[in-house]
């Protein structure tokens, strides 16, 4: 569970970046959506151009989301209508000069963002003050179609790299959880558990592939010899993989309006709590401590009344935007 007093930076895109705009929202329920989940690593320069050239191309194309550039590469999930997403795409490549992103697709009767950010990081995910350079060396890709035999291996140890909130929606059979609230303590856990253990078979995975990319680089550097992870992450063995042959576990949670997704890529039964900004489950909406908009089971107990007097006024704000058929943006996913 979310710890009631975790940041919302510990588990979403950070809200505020004044290079972003907003598009206007398509007011057809059932018009298509088109996401694209991409990340490489590969040496960028001049990413401060490259951010305001892509924020003019997302801007005439209407595409949302959110799309970081660093030194080391880029990582992101933007979308929009099919063949606008598809231009967006293109114009990444152009503009980077990058195209070995691979993204992974999926589809949304609604826009799945609400507004479009580009931001520039120190890297495009943040494993902390450690040697761990995907552009030098990472382990080794296993393809999902070869996951499950890995993963079988009574010798192998299967590592989750998430955090402890996206562990909690669904993770692989028999999966070890860091029980991390950010990536930058799973160093310091990989030293404290596994310092005795440089010739074991490790196996890793995580949401699209980016994390583990650091993690395993990180766990070469460290003296580990037999670092493996999946290409394409939970999202790529979830699109490929048939239900009846999987050893996933529950719901993948990602980091848009669509909260959790099952095989298929089909959106779950999650909603978020804007108490804590944690997934909340059909389960967890039954318990007397969820109140829509306000708090949830993992929150209910920590949050202050002053703050669950602030979250229901922001959902009576939801309600009555709704009401008038439009749309109360607040604090972006």
């Amino acid at each position: 569970m979310i710890k009631a007093n975790a940041t919302a930076t510990d588990k979403r895109i950070v809200t505020h970046c004044i290079y972003c705009y907003e598009p206007a929202m398509s007011t057809a329920a059932a018009s298509p959506f088109k996401i694209a989940a991409l990340y490489q690593f590969a040496p960028l320069d001049e990413i401060s151009v490259m951010r305001e050239a892509l924020l003019g191309e997302f801007k005439a194309l209407g595409i949302c989301g959110s799309l970081l550039l660093a030194k080391e590469g880029l990582n992101g999930t933007i979308a929009g209508a099919p063949a606008k997403l598809d231009a967006a795409l293109q114009a990444i490549s152009r503009v980077t000069g990058l195209s070995g992103f691979e993204p992974k697709f999926a589809f949304a009767s609604e826009q799945p963002f609400r507004r479009m950010k580009v931001r520039l990081k120190k890297e495009i995910v943040t494993i902390g003050p450690v040697k761990a350079d995907p552009n030098e060396r990472v382990g080794e890709y296993v393809a999902p179609e070869d996951w499950n035999e890995l993963i079988s291996a009574p010798d192998v140890i299967v590592i989750d790299t998430r955090n402890a909130y996206e562990f909690g929606v669904g993770t692989f059979k028999g999966a070890i959880d860091p029980c991390t609230e950010s990536f930058g303590e799973f160093p310091a856990w990989v030293r404290e558990k596994f310092k005795a253990k440089p010739n074991a078979r490790i196996a890793m995975f995580c949401t699209g592939g980016i994390r583990c990319e650091k993690a395993s680089a990180f766990m070469l550097n460290e003296g580990f010899e037999k670092v493996y992870h999946l290409k394409g992450g939970i999202l790529k063995y979830l699109e490929v993989i048939p239900p009846e042959q999987s050893l996933w576990q529950g719901g993948c949670y990602v980091f848009d309006e669509r909260v959790a997704v099952g095989h298929g890529l089909k959106p779950l039964d999650f909603t978020t709590c804007h108490g804590c900004l944690g997934p909340v489950s059909a389960e967890d909406r039954k318990s007397p401590k969820y109140e829509e908009g306000v708090c949830c089971p993992a929150c209910a107990d920590g949050l202050s009344e002053a703050q669950k007097a602030s979250n229901r006024e922001r959902q009576r704000q939801v309600n009555l935007a709704a009401k008038r058929g439009s749309r109360h943006l607040g604090p972006s996913l």
